[in-house]
Order: structure tokens, then C-alpha cells, then sequence
């Protein structure tokens, strides 16, 4: 009997160092913060705002297009 206590405490003592490391380690990562989730997204008005200057720069570059040939004509 007093020789299974002895048994069992050989491993507990090797595994205490490595509990103490968890802890170490756990304690050591500041916690983030909280964020609130996000608002929601409307979709069209996020899409609205990448179609528009989509078709700036297709106008755009029709103008310059449309310049260069005036140009070499």
C-alpha cells in the first residue's frame, strides 16, 4: 500500500511542472476584447459603390480610346 503512494506520486510530481506550464501559458495571452458583431450589410448599396466606378473607368477609358483614334486619324 505504501508502496503504490509512492508510485503515484512519482508522475504527479513530473506532471506538475507541466500543468504549471499550461497555466504560465494561459495566463501569459492577454484575453482580446469583446467585439459587438457586426451591423449588417446592405448588399446594394455595397454593390452600387463598386459598380460606379466600374463604369467611370469603362467611360473613361472609352474617351481616351476614342482621343487616341481622333488622334492618329
Amino acid at each position: 500500500m505504501a508502496s503504490r503512494g509512492k508510485r503515484g506520486g512519482v508522475p504527479a510530481r513530473e506532471d506538475e511542472p507541466r500543468r504549471d506550464e499550461r497555466a504560465e501559458q494561459q495566463a501569459s495571452a492577454p484575453p482580446g476584447p469583446v467585439l459587438p458583431p457586426p451591423p449588417p450589410v446592405d448588399y446594394g448599396v455595397f454593390m452600387q459603390g463598386l459598380v460606379q466606378p466600374m463604369q467611370m473607368q469603362a467611360h473613361t477609358q472609352a474617351a481616351l480610346q476614342a482621343q487616341l483614334e481622333a488622334q492618329n486619324c
